[in-house]
């Protein structure tokens, strides 16, 4: 199969993880016409912006000043120190911690896949999209490994999140895992550029606060790989302990590892986790949670974005030229107010207004 394939490319990673993760233990790793009613409409819309913008306010003064100075630093792709990125994923782990398994999201908003460290693409995501806080965002995970700048992706969105919470959601991957980070390439990132593995240990430990899903609307539902032959229903994702390392099985590793296949009921999935689920399961889940339909990611789309089983599932990929050589474009999905759907497609950053990495990937990521 090809190397860019992303459906092979993680198969039988728990087998390999197995062995990390005993080397691990070994080594104790751890408008109106009436001018009055028109100036009480801009007075009542004013207040709520500005009640809007209060609710977006996590810090205040020199705190603030910090932090949208970490802002504007990542942005330039440039690294924050490690007392910093400590203190910022302090403060990520205390508005995470309030969200729920089962994120609400209200429309509009914005929904993207995979990432995977591809800095300058993420860029190119907000040129397309907007910036944060003018354009509500959902990132379904992925954020980090295979890409070269995995430490300054997540810093930055996990920054934002800090800076605007309602504004930007973040959910968790597969690869948001300690045992898939030390395979695929963040672990070895945090230790090149910082010289020790505790802004990776900051990181993973912000991993277990990430929500497993969200919601949009109540209608619209979000996860990044797909369902379980365990959960039937929302309320039974919503009483799951996320705050755990991905387990090796069971329904937490199911929604962030399982794909859509064309198929009916449940099969093995070649990646070594989660399952294959047909359509069939889909029309039960979505009907039984009174669902219009499932986003997810996970898997390479070489047009962006794939609909599957009669536009029940859609998969978002969102990292485009993936892994830097397989050609594929990318997509977010734009959903308004009323939940219709768009999709901006866009390429990957031009070459000249990239950064020069300080090394390559892994060959081994590509088997």
């Amino acid at each position: 199969m090809s190397s860019c394939d992303d459906s092979s490319s993680d198969n039988g990673q728990l087998e390999q993880v197995n062995h990390i993760e005993n080397q691990e233990n070994d080594s104790n790793i751890n408008n109106s016409n009436n001018n009055d009613s028109f100036e009480t409409n801009k007075s009542t819309l004013l207040n709520k912006a500005a009640s809007i913008f209060s609710s977006n306010q996590v810090v205040s003064g020199d705190s603030c000043s910090d932090l949208d100075r970490q802002i504007e630093q990542l942005r330039r792709c440039e690294i924050i120190n490690e007392s910093e990125v400590k203190n910022l994923c302090s403060k990520a782990r205390e508005i995470l911690i309030e969200e729920s398994n089962v994120q609400r999201v209200d429309a509009p908003v914005t929904v993207c896949g995979d990432i995977h460290g591809q800095f300058y693409d993420l860029k190119e995501l907000f040129k397309v999209g907007g910036d944060v806080p003018s354009t509500n965002y959902l990132f379904m995970g992925d954020f980090v490994d295979r890409g070269f700048y995995s430490v300054e992706t997540f810093l930055l969105l996990l920054a934002l999140k800090v800076r605007y919470p309602d504004r930007i959601t973040l959910i968790r991957g597969n690869h948001e895992s300690r045992q898939i980070t030390q395979v695929y390439g963040f672990y070895d990132e945090c230790i090149r550029k910082y010289g020790t593995s505790t802004v990776w240990r900051y990181c993973t430990e912000v991993f277990d606060y990430l929500s497993l899903s969200a919601i949009i609307d109540g209608k619209i539902f979000c996860v990044h790989g797909g369902l379980s032959p365990s959960i039937q229903t929302l309320d039974e994702i919503r009483i799951i302990d996320r705050k755990q390392e991905v387990p090796h099985d069971g329904p937490m590793c199911d929604l962030l590892w399982s794909d859509p296949e064309d198929t009916t009921g449940w099969g093995m999935s070649p990646r070594g986790a989660g399952f294959l689920f047909g359509s069939d399961v889909v029309q039960t889940f979505n009907s039984t949670n009174n669902l219009e339909m499932i986003c997810r990611a996970h898997q390479l789309v070489m047009e962006g974005y794939k609909w599957h089983f009669n536009e029940s599932v859609l998969t978002v990929w969102s990292a485009p030229n993936y892994c830097y050589r397989c050609g594929n474009v990318a997509a977010i999905l734009e959903l308004d107010e009323n939940l219709g759907r768009g999709f901006t497609i866009f390429e990957a950053a031009p070459q000249e207004s990239r950064g020069v990495p300080s090394k390559k990937p892994q060959s081994d990521y590509f088997l």
